[in-house]
Parts: structure tokens; sequence; C-alpha cells
């Protein structure tokens, strides 16, 4: 339980020095380190984002206000109604692969997720000029996948979500921070709902302890990790986290 912990807590850490919840960091772990199957970890996994984003909800209510979030509503609806079919989606998908498959999957998925994080990270992201039309459809469409990435990794999908908004819709990052949560939130329901329908959900009953000792850890890590935002430079923290989701897709592509 100790190493379950403060795994827990380096997650939270790694993932709140750049702002995010680490989801994608603890996956590898639940696999490589405690040897769940690969759809055991994910769902284990989508639980504790779940709890860790539901935490981190009132202080980014603290830090963008509740009438500031509501006025940008209609960006979230877009947004919504993609990602919630795409998290039912998503998870149905991943109860029903081979493990082999949903290992590869999961590969893929990591390797991307290394280069979002390098493009929102080390890049100046320009804004596209959709027009009003094609940028619904395009929103609904970018949920969709967003919601199915989310929903397999088991992850709230933030890394996603914050340089969709702001490529899209032209605001800024601390918003568009507040407005992810308010898109993954509901997306993890639906997908996590999606989850305990299969018969894999009782890995959650059989690990409870195991789940909120590291949810602890995460919590309290995220905590850490977010008063140690910007004590290291970008251009050296984040190679080094796309580093490792790189050398974590190899091995489960081997696993």
């Amino acid at each position: 339980m100790v190493l379950a912990f403060v795994s827990g807590g380096a997650v939270g850490v790694l993932g709140g020095m750049i702002g995010l919840g680490g989801a994608e960091f603890r996956l590898p772990l639940l696999i490589g380190l405690f040897g769940f199957a690969a759809l055991s970890a994910v769902i284990l996994n989508k639980a504790m984002s779940l709890v860790v984003v539901l935490t981190a909800l009132p202080a980014r209510l603290a830090t963008v206000g509740f009438s500031e979030l509501s006025a940008h509503w209609l960006i979230a609806a877009n947004l919504l109604a993609g990602s919630l079919l795409g998290a039912w989606a998503g998870a149905t998908w991943a109860t029903r692969m081979r493990t082999t498959t949903l290992y590869r999957v999961l590969a893929v998925l990591m390797v991307a997720m290394a280069a979002a994080l390098v493009l929102t990270h080390l890049t100046s992201l320009p804004v596209l000029d959709i027009p009003a039309p094609l940028l619904v459809v395009t929103g609904v469409v970018a949920g969709f996948g967003i919601g199915v990435v989310a929903a397999i990794m088991g992850v709230a999908g933030g890394e996603l979500l914050i340089p969709t908004i702001t490529l899209l819709y032209a605001v800024d990052v601390k918003l568009a921070g507040s407005l992810s949560l308010a898109v993954s939130l509901p997306t993890m329901l639906v997908a996590f709902a999606r989850y305990s329908r299969d018969q894999s959900f009782q890995v959650l009953r059989w690990n409870l302890r195991f789940t909120a000792v590291m949810i602890a850890g995460s919590v309290i890590g995220a905590l850490v990790g977010g008063l140690l935002l910007g004590a290291a430079p970008d251009l050296v923290l984040v190679p080094i986290l796309a580093a490792i989701l790189l050398i974590s897709a190899v091995k489960l592509a081997r696993h």
C-alpha cells in the first residue's frame, strides 16, 4: 500500500507541475508495476481520474468564476455533443477488444499523448479561423475523438481538450482549463457508467483499498505539483515527461 501511495503521489506531482491530472502516467504504472491487465487498469485509472477531477473542480472554480465559465457554455455544449457519444463508444470498444489489441491501442494513444504534450507546452498554437456552421461540426467531431481516447485510456482528457478549445474557440489557457473540466467530468461519468455494465468492473470492488490509497497519493501529489507549477522550465520538464510516455508505449506494445 505504501508503494501505491508513493506512486500515486509521484504521478500527481508530475501532472500538477504542468497543470494536468497525470492519469496518462498512472496507467502504465498500473499495468507494469502493479500487474493489472489492460482493461482492469483502464477501469481503475478511470475511477481515480474521476475523483482527482472532482477534487480539482473547487480550486478551478476559485480561479475562474462560475459567471465567466457559464458565459462560454456553448463551447462546452458543442464539445459535449460529441464527447458523450465518444466516451460510450470508446468504453464499449475497450470492453470488446482482445487484450493484446488493447495493449497496442494504448501504446499508440500514449505516443499521441506525448505528441500533444510537446505541441501544447513547447509550441505556440494558432487560432483556427473556421466559419460558425463548420465550427460546430468540427467541435462535435473533435469532442467525439477526445471522448473515445479518454474512455479507452481512463483519463480525463484535459491533455487534448485544452489545446482543442484554444485552437477552435480562441480562449485563453486559464479559461480553457476550466472549460475542459466542465467537458471532461460528464464525459468521464458516461464512460464510467458504460464500464460498470461490464464484468471487468468488479476489479474496482476487489481493489477498493488499493484504489483509495493511490487516489490519496494522487490528490496530495497534484496539490504539491500545483505549488511547484513553473518551478521547472517546460523546455526541461516536458521532454522528460514525453520520453516517459514513449518508453511506456514501447513497453505496452511488447506486453
